[in-house]
């Protein structure tokens, strides 16, 4: 069985774990075929950290097949979506752990939460969140834990990238993270990819989530990927317009949510040789060095 890639995951051809994984596909997705009695189709164009193709089951269910790149922030999906058993979000069908390969119900039509209005959005995502937000500890990786590690690469991949961003924006991210994983309030099941092309639309409830990056935290921290994503405007003031309005519907700490944004966005600003210039943008903003 022959697999096409899509261009987003062109980025692991440049690592040899990324190299090992293209080439196993073809196998895990005939496994995964006979082993469920799938018809799949051609792969969704916008994947970027796993393969997702649609499938249709023995029965006419249409679904999606997602082979997951093994890297430990999708390492708990299932586990997530088995937690929330499709209330806000979708439903887990069929999960072999051994092939990193879930069958998830799909979102039809599957319109991105983007395609609405900002403050639109905003208020589906005020209404998802709490539905989510399911107390949460063992097996997912605790926030600090998760903090920690950004921490303690963040200095190195800052040098190796050539400080594409000023010390004290460093600084200032470091000290955050550090204030603020031993200060949490109760840890629940938060999801660190939440943003507005991770919402489609659907039949079975108006909007569900998909693709969660599961983690045991507080709820401050589960609002920042959609504070930080740029699918509903990237500017100063829609940041700051995402920071403020979603705090304020979830009866956040509007600086707790700050604190966390500035942290992880800055985190994920390098990827590798890759510099993700967008989250520099987004952190000097929240830290009004704009």
């Amino acid at each position: 069985m022959t697999v096409d890639i899509p261009e987003g995951l062109g980025w692991v051809r440049r690592v040899p774990a990324g190299r090992e994984w293209l080439a196993a596909l073809p196998g895990l997705l005939a496994g995964c075929a006979e082993e469920w009695g799938l018809r799949v189709g051609p792969p969704f164009p916008y994947a970027f950290a796993s393969l997702a193709l649609p499938a249709e089951l023995p029965d006419g269910t249409r679904a999606v097949l997602k082979l997951q790149y093994p890297d430990p922030d999708s390492a708990h999906e299932a586990t997530a979506l088995s937690r929330w058993a499709g209330e806000g979000a979708v439903r887990l069908l069929a999960h072999d752990a051994g092939r990193r390969a879930l069958l998830v119900e799909r979102c039809v039509p599957g319109t991105p939460l983007h395609a609405l209005p900002a403050d639109q959005a905003l208020d589906v995502v005020v209404g998802l969140l709490p539905r989510l937000w399911l107390p949460a500890g063992a097996p997912f990786t605790p926030l600090a834990e998760e903090a920690a590690g950004w921490r303690e690469r963040m200095p190195a991949s800052w040098e190796r990238a050539g400080r594409p961003y000023e010390r004290r924006l460093l600084d200032l991210a470091l000290d955050r993270l550090a204030e603020l994983a031993g200060t949490q309030g109760e840890q629940v099941l938060v999801n660190q990819d939440l943003h507005a092309g991770n919402v489609l639309r659907a039949a079975r409830e108006p909007w569900l989530v998909i693709d969660p990056k599961p983690l045991a935290g507080e709820r401050e921290f589960g609002v920042v990927a959609m504070v930080r994503g740029t699918e509903l405007g990237h500017s100063p003031a829609a940041v700051r317009h995402r920071l403020g309005r979603l705090s304020a519907g979830l009866g956040l700490d509007v600086e707790r949510v700050r604190g966390w944004a500035i942290g992880q966005t800055l985190a994920w600003s390098i990827g590798g040789d890759t510099v993700f210039t967008q989250n520099i943008e987004t952190a000097r903003w929240l830290a009004g060095l704009d």
